[in-house]
């Protein structure tokens, strides 16, 4: 366990967020780099140093002026992205999750999409290649609109073939996830709660469906369907982009009926089922990121979190101190680093 404790604006999740860079080639804070730069700024650097079965030196280097990042990893610039995601499987629970559960359904497909990513590149590239269809038919549909030219129906044709085989095998993946993951969810959630209440992820795909059979029969068949309200409105509507998720306690959905604490907790869960995962499917035990979580939770569900990351290995939490805060099992070989104003020191 590694404690950074300091106050409100002196840093600590800075710390959290270099990690995350390393580990992703991207904040989780920020939208872009220029946020990330400090103020009179042009440039950044991060340095760090993986050990598990091999060490690995990684660095990424931001310049304001040339508008690029560069991601070396020992010494070797890495120029995809796809390259370095899942290389170090990293997770990260903090207060931006509040938008997993109680979020829009892109916030949903988000937290999927990047776990499915982490422990499978070859879910990554089908949603790379989805995502650049998405962009090239919307293009084309704003064209059809505006011109009409036959042409650009067989053009259509093309890209809606392409947008329906990719697609389809991002639902497939996402049905696969999602049978898997649940059981993850319910262990952990038994482990935080000691409860029986049971907790459940429902895919919702293709306008609702939940029937996970002939898949691509009913992705030909919504097309057809909606073709003629596409074209009207230049919009993609059909495919897993507007897919969404259901968390479920009991059967009643968590969104609607949820309290505030449940939905905390089961955010927490999901970050927990997330780590349990990606180290079973992966092999890699990944890195455990905590941003201010303990102030949110009650005391019973804050000792027990505690005690679970004992299970866990090695894990990042910031503090503000640790006043009040005596559920924390803290051990001799675990770290206490304090940040003031940007300084960070062993305590």
């Amino acid at each position: 366990m590694n404690y950074i404790v300091g106050g409100n604006g002196q840093g600590k999740t800075t710390i959290l967020e270099a990690i995350y860079y390393l580990c992703t080639t991207k904040g989780y804070n920020s939208k872009n780099e220029n946020e990330v730069l400090r103020f009179n700024e042009n440039e950044f650097e991060l340095r760090g140093i993986f050990n598990e079965f091999t060490a690995d030196n990684v660095r990424i280097y931001f310049s304001k002026e040339d508008n690029r990042k560069y991601y070396f990893q020992n010494n070797k610039q890495i120029n995809k992205h796809a390259d370095i995601i899942g290389k170090f499987p990293v997770v990260i629970l903090s207060p931006l999750d509040h938008s997993i559960t109680l979020g829009p359904p892109g916030e949903r497909r988000k937290f999927v999409d990047s776990i499915i990513s982490q422990a499978s590149e070859t879910y990554l590239n089908f949603l790379m290649d989805y995502n650049r269809t998405l962009r090239q038919r919307s293009s084309l549909l704003t064209q059809i609109k505006e011109k009409r030219k036959n042409f650009l129906f067989n053009e259509l044709d093309a890209w809606t073939s392409k947008l329906k085989e990719t697609g389809t095998e991002i639902i497939k993946h996402r049905i696969k996830f999602v049978k898997e993951f649940n059981d993850y969810i319910k262990d952990s959630y038994k482990i935080i709660m000691e409860q029986e209440e049971q907790p459940k992820i429902n895919y919702l795909f293709l306008d609702g469906s939940e029937n996970y059979e002939n898949v691509e029969e009913k992705y030909s068949e919504l097309l057809e369907v909606k073709r003629d309200e596409e074209l009207r409105r230049a919009v993609n509507l059909v495919g897993p982009h507007r897919d969404d998720f259901i968390f479920e306690i009991n059967s009643l959905n968590l969104k609607t009926f949820g309290s505030q604490g449940q939905n905390k907790t089961f955010q927490v869960v999901l970050r927990f089922a997330q780590f349990f995962y990606l180290k079973e499917i992966t092999g890699r035990k990944p890195i455990f990121l905590l941003d201010d979580v303990f102030g949110e939770l009650d005391i019973k569900r804050s000792s027990k979190i505690s005690d679970y990351l004992r299970d866990v290995g090695q894990a990042f939490i910031t503090l503000t101190d640790f006043t009040n805060l005596s559920f924390l099992t803290k051990e001799k070989e675990d770290l206490v680093i304090k940040v003031n104003q940007g300084k960070a020191a062993y305590a």
